[in-house]
């Protein structure tokens, strides 16, 4: 959001010679909140040096989305950079940098206008600068590559050359934007910025981090909330060569050593024992069965449409019950963190998405201001909202602080999977109803979840009306034209660590919505997809709660998939297609048509994937596809892998054996079909692919085997029976 021109942009020379651009985009992680007047809160400074080089610092973490490729796409059309001499810094939190974080597919909305904006700018002020000194009408003037060209001369100025004398300019009022048939970089597929340094390995990720004096820790963290060490072997710990202490937190007992061996050497020697749990320990199929009970309450309404007058009455009512589980998060680099607490101050070096909230709670946690936490912000190996929370910085911390050295905390895999914020489970509710003629005239969604644990990410965060919208999303923003529409939440208590995960609270609502549909379909001996289809006829644009769905881009992309996939075409025996589609907030809507092929013993395998995704104007095709390709195989993971279970209020998985994920020899044929690429303005392609491919798999597992699935993952032993 952009207050006005001079809040928006300022420059200023740097040491004399560099000019500066700071961007105000005046947005924080979770929503926009206007500055008081006459505060200027630069998230991104744009630098041109005399070299020629132009470097980009952001506030957007990297973690495997593209993002820096793209925020620098934006910036080099309008800025008429030489692409080869474009540099990207990391932005930390610090005065000038005070709103960053990576989420909820924000980081291209945030950048489409005001990186463009500042290219611009910059390119008006270079081109005012050469025009000043070849005393030449500025329209004479033209910018290409790095270069301001005198075009009827040929005459020519490097940027470098021009950035001083821009430097002493007043601000363009208006700098002209390109024309989107004009776009030379935007649009293009273009390779990552960051791909050679990632796939040779000179790029460093937080586990990568070294500084002088660093000691290593490990931690034994409690089983289950609220568990107290009953002994341990500090003497044996000690005694292990390299062990330099056992350090008691709050979260647990570290061992800190010389090495990383060392330190998990000591702490299995530790030999922790726990308390023993309660008889009322929390269990996951306790808890099933009471989300199960909950479904059945009339809940929090979170949307409702009375049917119009003359409605026809419901003359059948079809239901089903759908159970989602826990799922972690398990990035390829588990969570780790350098910390270095000395007095009144503590340098962090961290692999976060949430670096303000990291050193804000630092702070907290140390009884000092955030100015005196300077939190780094690496590489990711793997995010989707696990890195939102910020408990292994704070771990990290404390033992530096008790240590009084330089501490990298590692978790191991078995630490990263028992310990992590959890996808939490839910169980949904649907039922329809259907008039004298089949056709629906009604729809209902109720969610049963737990209440979203904010407060282990910002204690600040205050739950009201609009968070039980937020939990019930995929659910109430149900897209097709039912006269009769009624969507719940029922929050049940969850007393294990839960939060964001990739796409957030879409995909179980998602997974029950689409696969019920089908449902409904098949009950009505209609096609699918066709059904689909006729289902969002009607009014093109609807509120759906606080979400405005275009049904026509919905269409669109379904209608894609139909014409590429073979839809209705012949299909092996023991083979299915099945079909999904969901509008992502309303900005990208996604269609798939997924194959699977499922075997005599049960085991489903996907075959291919065609897609459709309508994410506005495209930046960067191969991103989009990209982000699409690892949405897909996200989704065969949740499908047909690993889910979390708890004992005694414990997880019980702990490595990649016991919760599965997608691996390259379960990788489908992936095609991805981009609509609508050339729209305005783009949305965002984080989170939106992962919502509807699950569904599309149950759904084609129905078509292979007659067999309804409505609890994830898909067991053998369901489509046996």
């Amino acid at each position: 959001m952009i207050t006005s021109r001079r809040t928006f942009l300022k420059t200023t020379a740097l040491s004399g010679a560099s000019l500066l651009i700071g961007i105000d985009e005046n947005r924080l992680l979770h929503g926009a909140q206007p500055l008081a007047a006459g505060h200027f809160k630069p998230n991104v400074w744009i630098r041109i040096d005399p070299d020629n080089s132009v470097t980009l610092t952001i506030g957007k973490s990297e973690m495997g989305q593209g993002v820096r490729t793209s925020l620098a796409m934006l910036l080099a059309e309008e800025l008429e950079a030489d692409w080869t001499r474009i540099k990207l810094e990391q932005a930390s939190p610090e005065p000038g940098f005070e709103d960053i974080g990576t989420g909820g597919s924000d980081s291209i909305r945030d950048g489409w206008r005001s990186l463009r904006q500042a290219g611009a700018t910059a390119r008006e002020m270079l081109a005012m600068a050469a025009a000043a000194r070849w005393k030449v009408d500025r329209g004479t003037c033209a910018a290409a590559n790095g270069f301001i060209i005198h075009t009827p001369s040929g005459r020519r100025f490097s940027y470098g050359d021009l950035v001083a004398d821009a430097t002493r300019l007043p601000l363009p009022e208006h700098p002209p934007l390109k024309n989107a048939r004009d776009y030379k970089i935007i649009g293009q597929r273009t390779a990552r910025i960051d791909g050679r340094d990632i796939v040779s390995g000179k790029a460093r990720y937080g586990i990568d981090v070294k500084v002088p004096g660093m000691l290593h820790a490990s931690l034994e963290r409690p089983p289950f909330a609220g568990a107290k060490p009953k002994r341990m072997q500090e003497e044996k710990a000690r005694a292990v060569h390299g062990v330099r202490a056992i350090v008691k937190i709050s979260n647990g007992v570290a061992v800190v050593a010389d090495t990383t061996w060392a330190a998990i050497k000591g702490r299995t020697t530790l030999a922790v024992e726990w308390d023993d749990p309660p008889p009322d320990a929390f269990n996951s199929e306790a808890h099933a069965k009471r989300l199960e009970t909950g479904s059945r309450e009339r809940g929090f309404i979170t949307r409702k449409e009375e049917p119009p007058p003359g409605t026809a009455p419901v003359a059948e009512t079809i239901d089903a019950t759908y159970h989602y589980p826990f799922y972690a998060h398990a990035p390829v680099e588990t969570m780790n963190c350098v910390a270095d607490v000395r007095e009144n101050r503590c340098t962090i070096w961290a692999p976060t998405q949430a670096p303000n909230r990291l050193q804000k709670q630092v702070a907290q946690l140390l009884g000092t201001t955030p100015a005196n936490v300077q939190v780094n912000v690496t590489l990711i190996g793997g995010g989707f909202g696990r890195r939102l929370a910020v408990d292994y910085a704070l771990e990290a911390a404390e033992i530096s602080r008790a240590a009084k050295a330089p501490i990298q905390l590692l978790w191991s895999r078995p630490d990263d999977m028992k310990h992590g914020h959890f996808q939490g489970a839910s169980v949904h509710y649907l039922s329809a109803g259907l008039d004298a003629q089949g056709t629906p005239i009604a729809w209902k969604h109720t969610k049963a979840g737990s209440f979203h644990n904010i407060s282990a990410l910002d204690p600040a965060e205050v739950r009201d009306a609009a968070w039980y919208q937020d939990w019930s999303w995929g659910a109430y923003d149900v897209p097709y034209a039912f006269p009769a529409i009624e969507t719940a939440y029922v929050a049940v208590d969850l007393p294990v660590r839960h939060g964001p995960w990739r796409a957030v609270f879409a995909p179980s609502s998602v997974f029950a919505r689409e696969a019920f549909f089908d449902e409904v379909a098949h009950h009505r001996g209609a096609d699918p997809l066709a059904f689909r289809l006729d289902m969002l006829k009607g009014t093109d644009v609807i509120k759906a709660g606080s979400t405005t769905i275009d049904r026509r881009r919905l269409r669109h992309v379904l209608e894609t998939v139909r014409n590429k996939s073979g839809w209705g075409g012949p299909i092996a025996e023991h083979h299915g297609r099945g079909v999904a589609c969901n509008a992502y907030f309303g900005h990208t809507y996604i269609a798939y048509v997924a194959d699977v092929a499922v075997d005599h013993d049960g085991n489903v395998r996907v075959e291919r994937v065609v897609a459709a995704v309508d994410c506005g104007r495209v930046i960067n095709p191969i991103g989009v596809e990209q982000q699409m390709e690892g949405g897909i195989i996200w989704g065969i993971s949740s499908a047909l892998k690993g889910e979390i279970t708890f004992r005694d209020g414990a997880a019980q998985q702990g490595t990649y054996a016991d919760f599965e994920v997608a691996r390259m020899r379960d990788t489908p044929a992936i095609e991805v079909h981009i609509v609508n690429g050339d729209a305005p303005e783009p949305f965002g392609m984080g989170e939106p692919p992962v919502p509807p491919i699950v569904p599309a798999i149950v759904n084609a597992v129905f078509a292979a085997t007659g067999k309804r699935v409505r609890q994830l993952p898909i067991r053998p032993a369901l489509l046996l029976s």
